[in-house]
Order: C-alpha cells, then sequence, then structure tokens
C-alpha cells in the first residue's frame, strides 16, 4: 500500500489546538485522525501504541502501517517490523512477563 503521510514542517510538540490544525495527511490514520506523525516521538508511540486503536479496519492499519513507515524513515526511526500484524491488531492485556 502507498503511504498518504506527508512531512509537516512544524515538528514541535503541539497542544490540542495544533493538533486538530494538523492536516489529514499527517496521521497514521487519516481518516480518523489518530496517531499524529509530526515527529520522531510520535513515529515511536504510534508503532509502540499501533496495537491500541479502536475503531480501524483493516484496510486502515495497512495504511496507517504504510504511513508509519514513511514517517520513520524520514525522521530516523529504526523499524524492523515489516507488516502491521507483528504490531498487533487488537488491544491485548499488558505483558504478565513484564509485571513485578
Amino acid at each position: 500500500m502507498k503511504a498518504t503521510w506527508k512531512h509537516h514542517e512544524d515538528n514541535k510538540a503541539l497542544d490540542a489546538k495544533e493538533r486538530n490544525a494538523l492536516p489529514a495527511s499527517v496521521y497514521a490514520f487519516p481518516d480518523k485522525r489518530k496517531e499524529p506523525l509530526n515527529n520522531a516521538a510520535h513515529v515511536r508511540n504510534a508503532i509502540s501504541r499501533f496495537d491500541q486503536v479502536k475503531d480501524v479496519t483493516d484496510h486502515e492499519r495497512d495504511q496507517a502501517f504504510a504511513n508509519i513507515k514513511a514517517a520513520a524513515k524520514h525522521y530516523g526511526v529504526a523499524m524492523t517490523e515489516t507488516d502491521w500484524h507483528q504490531l498487533g491488531k487488537k488491544p491485548h492485556p499488558a505483558n504478565a512477563a513484564r509485571k513485578n
């Protein structure tokens, strides 16, 4: 799938008003305006929270993964995943092995 993500010139931390003003092309899930990808920290966040995004279709996940990959390349964020299924599809319980 071809990425629809486009670099946005401002990669600073954004407040809610500024985030709402971003074009849809800056988001991993552009139609839902979920997971902004306006800097490296947001790209890492989108990768780590990919399986927590609710109310999206598999097609939207395909698109989001392509967008995340494009943004990761632009911001120099390393990704080892080659498919969104490696990030998960649905929210999952906390990893019991990580609990202390």
